[in-house]
């Protein structure tokens, strides 16, 4: 059984102060990727990017919802998640 911090949503904030949402297994692995401009097309132009908040989810699936879930929801709600204390790096 996978260990539940094994999946992560993630936001990241970008050069131009844009937020930018995602999930990965490998937090470091996966900004070095966005900085490298091998992550998201979104990500690309606005390097560098620096990860600002994360929480752990215990399968992909549940990843996969709270990414759509904080996206959803909108850049406020994102900043509110950035300012609270919780899982961050």
């Amino acid at each position: 059984m996978a260990d539940p911090a094994t999946f992560y949503v993630y936001i990241l904030r970008c050069a131009d102060g844009s937020l930018y949402t995602g999930w990965t297994t490998d937090l470091d692995r996966r900004v070095a990727e966005h900085n490298a401009g091998r992550g998201a097309a979104y990500t690309r132009g606005r390097r560098p990017v620096a990860l600002v908040y994360h929480e752990p989810q215990p399968d992909r699936a549940s990843a996969m919802r709270r990414e759509a879930e904080i996206k959803r929801r909108g850049r406020r709600y994102r900043e509110r998640l950035v300012r609270q204390p919780g899982p961050t790096p």
